[in-house]
């Protein structure tokens, strides 16, 4: 199984990597974020947690990816501070929005090294993992239908979201029989396909708010 294993975790590397380049260049072009708040600052932690554990142990394959995708997403927290307070504006004054965008990090800072301190490193690792991998899948649904369509989302988030989802729930879940994380691992690939279904009905039915929130977005990229 260590072939499978590495291939799946290389197929994961890549479309996570995918995720994250997608959603900072639709950041820095329509000049919002592109994964949710609350997802993007636990992503951020558990990367440079694992990256940094894991390369300064016996490095491995997914040492090397946490560390892409730890940089990535630096860029994609740079969109929230930067452009995401459009979002809020209406509710909250840009300094509350500041201190409240560095409070969630310091939020799911901690959140990480409870998981670590709690079920040690290999299972709070991947038992945080799938977890707020299941509370990204939702909060992207919960972000097509706050901002009333696809802005500063896309197809490519989408589906690459969900392979990359996909892929270690093959692996750890199935291959491994770790029942947890095949549980929750399923019900990312409901909401995900539940979300890639949002996205297509709004490519497809131009004419309703959320079809023009798509064509909005196509011309701004």
């Amino acid at each position: 199984m260590g072939g499978i294993g590495t291939v799946l975790t290389l197929l994961s590397g890549v479309a996570w990597t995918v995720v994250y380049a997608e959603a900072i260049r639709i950041g820095f072009t329509q000049r919002t974020y592109a994964i949710p708040a609350a997802a993007l600052m636990l992503n951020i932690a558990w990367e440079w947690l694992y990256a940094f554990l894991d390369l300064t142990g016996t490095p491995g394959v997914q040492g090397y990816v946490n560390l892409v995708w730890a940089v990535a997403d630096v860029a994609i927290v740079v969109t929230f501070f930067r452009f995401g307070y459009v979002e809020f504006s209406d509710r909250i004054g840009r300094g509350v929005f500041i201190v409240g965008g560095v409070g969630l990090l310091g939020v799911s800072v901690a959140v990480q090294l409870l998981f670590l301190g709690e079920f040690g490193r290999s299972n709070g690792e991947v038992y945080s993992a799938f977890l707020q991998n299941l509370l990204m899948s939702g909060l992207f649904v919960a972000m097509f239908l706050s901002r009333h369509g696809a802005r500063g989302q896309s197809m490519v988030i989408a589906a690459a979201k969900w392979l990359g989802t996909l892929a270690p729930t093959i692996q750890l879940g199935l291959l491994q029989g770790r029942g947890f994380v095949l549980g929750i691992g399923l019900l990312c690939t409901v909401l995900d396909l539940t979300y890639i279904g949002l996205l297509l009905h709004a490519h497809r039915h131009p004419g309703t708010e959320a079809g023009r929130a798509v064509l909005s977005s196509s011309a701004e990229a």
